[in-house]
């Protein structure tokens, strides 16, 4: 059997909080640093189970049953590890993983690979600690207000111009694996290996596990023909749009901090963290990446955005926020925050200290939809060809988001923001604007009552309004209700009440029905299918067969509820009449 390499399932348990996986399946209650619940294991009515996220573990004291997230799958759901790692795998948003006859050849490189940063790391950071003829680097952390503690918690080192590392390894690690770090390249001039980061003071890049996978440099001299930063090339251990500095450690305050600080630089993130900041990642010296909030968002719900304040922190903010907002998923927030001109995170808390940025992070953020919305209205002059264009363009980018109730939101938003841009005169005189205002508001209104229903809830509304609309044609096809189960106790009552009276009626209406008027006037509001059913007009057999589709989804909710169910009495007793009754109501759903 194939081994998954380390670095894969590492990554898949740095990915996931154990609380996150178990609390699928057990309901768990915060208690000090640690999680309590019912065991899985056992039928217990006092909670003796445990769960630690920091530790990475769960413990059931009823039981001895002890391990990690592939542990409680396997054992919870009785599947193998191949198979554990899968459904784990695809938990944490991540692509499964395909095994060739390489594996071992690269699971033997990453080995290497590792090997080697680590010495290489290792090396040059005691070298900027203790070597004498390095003080001017050491000198120069010390005004860039970093102390001995910051070097030794970042592992920062620095590269001689003159220091040739290569041939201090070439004997120990393989040349194509030296070459693949990316450390080193070669000069065709000299026929020798050169140091890519010579002469520069290196921020090892971490990968999530915490093992250093790639470097950043920072020039400190003062000359014309070296860029400031440079980092590694993309080397196949290490992907610019994938990584994150020092999310590795900020992953694990996640508990504690609502939010995360992303930044541009690595200087930012090790200034803020020296002054207690310590929620700070920085993306690679490259436009920030989908993949990269991805990543963030395993972590954290809140992400605030935080460049440099000058033209070109603004313009990278710009990219990044119309590239991030179509990624916009409820409960998931993205936020800009501002820093007065020439300021960048580092400079400004090292001048107004911890308590300050905080403060100033509350009242300055601003949502990534404001923040958009806010800088194309300040570049759209008040005639109607700029607001026509204007309009274009922010319905465009609405329009981009995926996720539908976001999109609504956002959308509506936008829209009754631009009504209000029109001048008073103007809007006082074009009853089409103040019709579309009035509809706007309206429509708000309407979306935020229904984003407090549940899917389900809808779908009744719908299934009663289509009843009530087309009562002669339901009675002569009654049996199509037979066996119909609603779960909104309101819906449940207007349903009996139908299924009692239709039957019996013979000149069947509404009034006969004798129905509750506010509950119509409720189902009437917010059935989704109304426009549908004006548009089928008489055409009782599209009618019927709407009917018929709205009940299947109804039967599948029924359906998921008894698999839920049952699926939470398996994780707990490993039942095989369960695990098959599982399997035939799953087979019921594919033919639904």
């Amino acid at each position: 059997m194939m081994k998954y390499p380390k670095e894969y399932l590492e990554e898949i348990k740095q990915r996931l909080k154990v609380s996150q996986v178990v609390g699928k399946s057990v309901k768990l209650k915060r208690r000090g640093k640690e999680f309590i619940g019912l065991s899985p294991f056992s039928n217990e009515k006092t909670p003796s189970f445990t769960v630690n996220d920091e530790k990475g573990f769960y413990h059931c004291f009823s039981t001895a049953e002890h391990g990690n997230i592939f542990d409680f799958i396997m054992k919870t759901q009785n599947l193998k590890f191949g198979e554990a790692v899968k459904y784990l795998a695809n938990l944490a948003g991540m692509q499964p993983y395909t095994f060739s006859k390489k594996d071992e050849e690269r699971e033997k490189q990453w080995n290497e690979y590792s090997e080697i940063f680590k010495t290489y790391v290792e090396f040059y950071h005691n070298e900027l600690l203790k070597n004498q003829d390095f003080n001017f680097a050491r000198e120069y952390l010390k005004k860039r207000k970093l102390s001995k503690e910051d070097v030794i918690n970042f592992k920062i080192g620095f590269v001689p111009f003159s220091s040739n590392f290569y041939e201090k390894i070439k004997s120990k690690f393989s040349e194509k694996n030296i070459i693949d770090t990316g450390l080193f390249y070669f000069d065709d001039k000299k026929k020798i290996y050169v140091e890519r980061f010579r002469d520069r003071i290196i921020f090892p890049i971490n990968s999530i596990t915490g093992q250093p996978i790639a470097l950043g440099g920072r020039t400190i001299k003062e000359n014309n023909y070296l860029a400031k930063y440079i980092n590694s090339p993309e080397t196949p251990f290490f992907k610019k749009g994938s990584n994150l500095y020092n999310l590795d450690y900020a992953r694990k305050l996640s508990n504690k901090i609502e939010h995360v600080y992303l930044v541009e630089g690595y200087m930012d993130v090790v200034g803020l963290r020296s002054k207690g900041i310590e929620n700070a990642v920085a993306n690679l010296g490259t436009s920030l990446t989908d993949r990269q909030v991805s990543v963030l968002n395993q972590f954290y719900d809140d992400l605030v955005i935080c460049f440099d304040g000058d033209e070109s922190g603004y313009k990278a903010a710009l990219r990044a926020a119309e590239n991030l907002i179509k990624e916009l998923k409820p409960e998931k927030q993205i936020s800009f925050l501002f820093l007065p001109n020439k300021e960048d995170p580092d400079s400004f808390v090292n001048k107004n200290g911890k308590d300050f940025f905080i403060e100033f992070t509350k009242d300055k953020k601003i949502s990534i939809h404001n923040f958009i919305f806010n800088h194309y209205k300040n570049e759209t002059k008040n005639d109607p060809s700029s607001l026509a264009v204007f309009e274009k363009k922010i319905r465009s980018i609405a329009y981009s988001i995926k996720d539908e109730f976001i999109k609504k939101y956002v959308l509506e938003n936008f829209l009754e923001k631009i009504s209000s841009l029109t001048p008073n005169a103007n809007r006082n005189k074009n009853k089409i604007i103040q019709k579309k205002a009035k509809s706007l508001k309206l429509t708000q209104k309407h979306f935020n009552e229904t984003k407090n229903l549940s899917l389900i809830e809808i779908k009744e509304y719908s299934f009663l309004y289509l009843i009530i609309n087309n009562l002669t044609l339901i009675k002569n096809n009654f049996h199509l209700l037979e066996n119909v189960k609603l779960f909104t106790n309101e819906n449940k009552i207007i349903f009996e009440s139908i299924m009692k009276k239709l039957p019996i009626e013979e000149n069947v209406s509404i009034n006969s029905l004798s129905l509750d008027p506010q509950l119509l006037n409720k189902i009437s509001k917010f059935a989704s299918i109304k426009h549908i059913l004006k548009k089928l007009e008489k055409d009782e057999l599209k009618i019927l067969e709407l009917l018929e589709e709205i009940i299947r989804d109804i039967k599948n909710y029924e359906l998921e509820i008894r698999i839920e169910e049952l699926e939470s009495k398996f994780s707990k007793d490993l039942n095989e009449t369960t695990f098959n009754e599982i399997k035939e109501l799953k087979k019921l759903q594919k033919i639904n």
